[in-house]
């Protein structure tokens, strides 16, 4: 069957194995041949190549809840299980994730696998902080428990290791208690790039925040923005929402996203976000997944796709760095709906976890053949800049990028042909960027 990421570019026909359960997934894994490989997959929200290849191995169907424990916050599920489904169980419980996507659509095991960040990590860290333990299924069929005690260089592995260790199976979580789901926020705009990084640090005492930056503007305006901060409101209703909006019946004529389409929206936004100075308080699935809204949004982007393009700048060059890219970008007539600014705190142990001190820049781009030349462009500012891409939404960075971006990637290299020796796990990413060898290929 034909597969794909979330940004519907590249795509690969597969075999797509969906165990029901821990003992079905264990089987298969030992009926694999020396020659087989194949890769996890967990809601398929991941933007690129990351969980693609030839063979497949689904975790949809390992969502079930193993236990909650209301008083601890610790919750024990499988891997599939989404931030949705589990939404639906710990709000009414007075429990919330700690660190959330900007989706609910992905999958615990997902989460664990890109050590997703959300809207706070300048405050919480990454969602792998909270993750108690996991059940990790080796290349030979054997199972280990994986925490920050007990193999621990498994554990940070994994963490952020793009499924190739091995398959998640289940995970234990920890959530907070929260007195209501309800966010107090508001919005502050900005008048150009230096202000925006300007006022992220000054609002840096709230626990969310996140700039949208109209990456079209030029000139003064360059990086003018829209920083919408918010935190947890002390009173309100502890109950499970998921507000129903329109879908996007088919792929859109890519013709419609264009340079004055977008300019028109990010104008529009501008004056809209203007006038909203005041607090307000609004419920948490608009304020942490707005797009859900929007049914099979990545339709809009034309039956072609689209590349999201994430990267992390260190705070000692980042103002120059986003600069060049916004101009960059600008220039070439590339504009993004979803260009998304966030300062991020500390990094954790993980080897290739992507968080850390700087800020990081998530731009969209149409797919066409004039995109990837601008893209290689914007690979030699980040590098230059000392900073590094999100493997989460990459589809086509080059393994010389890669690697100047992650330093400890011969450390994660090392470990992973220690525990998988065969290549039994691996993805069309994985062989881009030099972290397994293409097939077919010699290896010494």
């Amino acid at each position: 069957m034909q597969l794909q990421g979330w940004g519907r570019y590249p795509q690969v026909d597969a075999r797509l194995i969906e165990p029901s359960s821990s003992s079905t997934a264990i089987a298969t894994i030992k009926a694999q041949g020396p020659q087989d490989s194949l890769i996890a997959r967990g809601a398929g929200r991941s933007y690129g190549d990351s969980a693609l290849n030839s063979c497949v191995l689904g975790s949809r169907l390992l969502d079930n809840f193993k236990a909650l424990d209301t008083e601890s916050g610790i919750l024990h599920c499988g891997a599939g299980l989404t931030f949705d489904q589990l939404l639906q169980v710990s709000i009414p419980q007075g429990l919330f994730p700690s660190v959330v996507p900007g989706t609910k659509g992905v999958s615990i095991g997902g989460a664990i696998a890109t050590d997703i960040h959300g809207k706070n990590h300048h405050q919480d860290g990454s969602f792998c902080d909270y993750v108690d333990s996991f059940t990790l299924l080796l290349a030979n069929g054997e199972c280990k428990i994986c925490s920050p005690r007990k193999n621990r260089e498994l554990f940070h592995a994994t963490c952020g290791g793009m499924g190739l260790t091995g398959i998640i199976l289940d995970a234990t979580v920890k959530l907070e208690k929260v007195s209501s789901v309800s966010i107090r926020s508001r919005s502050v705009s900005t008048h150009n790039l230096a202000h925006t990084i300007e006022q992220l640090e000054c609002l840096n005492s709230n626990r969310f925040v996140v700039a949208w930056i109209d990456c079209l503007a030029s000139g003064p305006k360059l990086g003018r923005g829209i920083i919408h901060v918010g935190n947890f409101h002390e009173t309100g209703p502890l109950k499970y929402q998921s507000r129903r909006g329109p879908a996007v019946p088919f792929s859109m004529p890519a013709i419609l996203l264009n340079r004055y389409s977008m300019k028109l929206f990010n104008n529009l936004y501008c004056r809209m976000n203007n006038k909203a100075k005041a607090d307000t308080v609004q419920d948490y699935d608009s304020f942490f997944f707005p797009l859900d809204r929007i049914k099979h949004w990545n339709r809009l982007y034309g039956r072609r796709g689209f590349l999201q393009y994430q990267i992390l700048l260190p705070l000692d060059s980042a103002q120059e760095g986003l600069q060049s890219l916004l101009e960059t970008a600008a220039s070439a007539g590339k504009g993004s709906f979803l260009a998304v600014l966030k300062k991020l705190g500390e990094s954790n142990r993980n080897i290739l976890s992507f968080p850390g001190p700087g800020l990081t820049l998530a731009l969209d781009f149409k797919r066409e053949a004039s995109v990837f030349p601008l893209l290689n462009e914007l690979d030699r500012i980040v590098i230059d800049h000392g900073g590094r891409h999100y493997l989460a939404k990459d589809s086509r960075l080059d393994e010389s990028v890669f690697k100047a971006g992650y330093p400890q990637w011969k450390k994660f290299k090392a470990l992973k042909e220690k525990v998988d020796p065969t290549q039994c796990f691996s993805s069309l990413q994985s062989h881009r960027i030099g972290l397994t060898a293409k097939p077919g290929s010699v290896t010494s």
